[in-house]
């Protein structure tokens, strides 16, 4: 077939096919160009997801009347006028093809009244496009600023029409998609209306802390950790503020991950990596943190010009923006009270008799002994814990030169009893170690701290302790660990993928005490294994085979985080291989559960747990530690 060129309504729908995935797209673009016209409020309202109508209303300078014409033009833009102002883009669009995009597959409809340095125009002026044909511009009425609607969006491209999902699923992305915009601009205030019903209403001027709650939802805010970080001037002034969620709040998706350059929301292979880093540890490796991240940098080093919707960028210092972010939600993180409150079932309802209609009353006020005979009597049988006389003879017999036999007297007689009880000393006392630590079926240890109860499982928070103590050693010392030789290498299958993985972390295994070589085909012999695993009677075989398995999956393999930045940025690749291989000696090594411990040892492992970093989680993220605050123990026992 003979080269031709390419109609013009043909080239903007292939345009569109890169820009418009769904309606959710159609908001992006038309939203960001009404940021970008200075807009304090906007209204966007959809009607069947976005199938049939998006209209998107705002206060911004509007469009001249003789520039609309030229606004639906393919390449047509006011944000850049020569090539190297791409190198440091400051607004959200710049490419000058969404209107163009967005009317080749739709019927549009722009009515825009524009305020200029000479004040508001005095009439609106209106375009109307469908497909290839454009009527207008003609005057009009309307308010200073833009409205824009589409109708029948894709109703000229019938394959990609039928690719869109049900209404309720359109409209949702396009709710996920106005949050993550309105958050990054709480200046301005948005609407979100579907079929005439108000989704989202968030007023102008808000902070940022005050608009991502409002999106995230109000009863997270005592979980979110607020953080302002500040880069070291001598390596530029990069700026990053946010919230980060306690890992209580974690997610199956990154769904809840908003991460923003500059303004613009972004997804970032790099960024994800550093917020797992920042959490590792805190949370099973399965789960997302919930983390809002606004970096500011200098435009230059950030390239926005490399995906056609601009929903991933290209960072000129990649490793540089990684330790930021890393450094950033470390700080936040190791300065914060991490250990998770205990949950319980509904509290138990308070004591009362049932009335005909089965509603529970409230019990018989207490004025003397016949009242608290009453009390009990009217009690449901099944709800009594003892009974009232046996007790009020055992009182009498334990106490009698306290009690008289006068029941009018029975409240001032538990009074005495009371303060008799608290100057008598306690002829079942026990030693301070039996007072503070008591150990649970050789698995949990109970203690308490200025807030009430602490639960620890021995397991996890001992797996913590040794994690973090191999990790100074072997990072911060820069020291390997004592290694001891095999008598007889222990042979274990490996093949050819396995023994190239193998190739691959020796120097790391060297740090660790492991001496592993093939020794032929589908074989490999340890000749030295770390002494701390020995002691711990960790069999060489089976460690050395999940070891492998591991490093076949990819769990040891590094990110690649460009060429440029310090070296100490460089260096995390290796310390996230370096922790997987960790977590499992850790694991390996621990104390169980079930594992009897004496005194010592428990007041020993409870010592640590004040001295090292994260205790409050074990290396794979389970909770080393719950409590129970002393107000929840008020509740739970109907005190509060």
């Amino acid at each position: 077939m003979p080269i031709r060129t390419l109609p013009t309504l043909v080239i903007n729908q292939i345009a569109a096919g890169e820009v418009i995935e769904r309606p959710a797209s159609v908001v992006k673009e038309l939203v960001e160009n009404a940021l970008d016209a200075g807009a304090t409020h906007i209204n966007i309202a959809i009607e069947e997801g976005g199938a049939q109508l998006i209209r998107i209303s705002d206060d911004g300078i509007g469009i001249a009347a003789d520039e609309l014409t030229l606004a639906v033009s393919p390449h047509a833009t006011s944000k850049i006028t020569a090539a190297d102002e791409l190198e440091a883009i400051g607004t959200l669009g710049f490419r000058g093809e969404a209107l163009a995009s967005i009317a080749s597959i739709s019927r549009l409809r722009i009515t825009s009244r524009p305020t200029t340095e000479a004040g508001i125009a005095e009439a609106a002026a209106v375009l109307e496009v469908e497909g290839d044909a454009v009527t207008g511009p003609t005057p009009a009425s309307g308010k200073p600023g833009t409205v824009i609607e589409v109708r029948d969006l894709f109703f000229n491209t019938p394959a990609r029409r039928k690719f869109m999902r049900s209404p309720a699923s359109e409209f949702g992305h396009i709710n996920d998609t106005l949050a993550r915009i309105a958050m990054v601009n709480p200046d301005c205030g948005f609407t979100l209306t579907h079929n005439g019903r108000t989704v989202r209403d968030l007023p102008r001027n808000q902070s940022r802390r005050e608009r991502c709650i409002d999106l995230l939802g109000k009863d997270l805010e005592e979980g979110l950790l607020e953080f302002d970080h500040q880069d070291d001037p001598s390596r530029g002034s990069a700026h990053c503020w946010g919230l980060s969620g306690l890992p209580s709040l974690a997610r199956a998706t990154s769904k809840f991950q908003h991460v923003c350059i500059n303004g613009r929301p972004i997804k970032d292979r790099n960024l994800m990596h550093a917020i797992k880093e920042a959490y590792r540890g805190l949370m099973p490796p399965d789960k997302f943190p919930m983390v809002v991240l606004f970096i500011d940098l200098d435009p230059s080093h950030v390239d926005v010009n490399v995906h056609p919707q601009k929903a991933e960028v290209r960072f000129r210092h990649p490793s540089h923006v990684h330790g930021l972010v890393l450094t950033a939600l470390r700080q936040r993180l190791l300065g914060a009270d991490l250990t998770p409150a205990a949950t319980f079932r509904p509290t138990i309802p308070q004591l009362g008799s049932m009335d005909g209609g089965g509603v529970q009353t409230a019990p018989p006020p207490i004025r003397s002994t016949d009242d608290f005979v009453d009390y009990f009597k009217a009690m449901d049988p099944k709800q009594k814990g003892f009974v009232y006389s046996e007790v009020k003879r055992q009182l009498k017999e334990e106490t009698p030169e306290e009690v008289s036999a006068e029941d009018d007297a029975f409240e001032e007689q538990l009074l005495s009893r009371q303060a008799a009880s608290e100057e008598k000393p306690n002829t079942q006392h026990l030693t301070p170690s039996h007072l503070s630590i008591l150990q649970i079926h050789d698995s949990y240890v109970v203690t308490q701290d200025e807030h009430g109860l602490v639960i620890i499982d021995q397991h996890a928070l001992h797996e913590r302790v040794m994690f973090e103590e191999l990790r100074k050693r072997i990072l911060e010392d820069q020291a390997s660990l004592e290694s001891q030789r095999l008598l007889m290498p222990e042979v274990v299958k490996a093949d050819d993928a396995r023994q190239a993985k193998l190739d691959e972390l020796r120097p790391l295994l060297e740090r660790l005490g492991i001496e592993a070589d093939p020794i032929g085909p589908g074989q490999v012999a340890i000749h030295a294994f770390p002494s701390l695993l020995f002691s711990r009677n960790v069999k060489v075989g089976p460690f050395m085979e999940e070891l492998l398995d591991k490093a076949e999956a990819g769990a040891f393999d590094k990110l690649d985080l460009g060429t440029s930045g310090s070296g100490s940025d460089q260096q995390l690749p290796e310390e996230a291989a370096l922790h997987e291989v960790l977590d499992m000696m850790s694991c390996k090594a621990a104390i169980k559960a079930g594992d009897k411990m004496s005194e010592q040892e428990l007041a020993a492992l409870l010592a640590k747990r004040d001295q090292i970093e994260r205790s409050s989680n074990c290396p794979h993220g389970r909770p080393t530690t719950l409590r129970l605050s002393l107000k929840d123990l008020e509740r739970q026992f109907g005190r509060s």
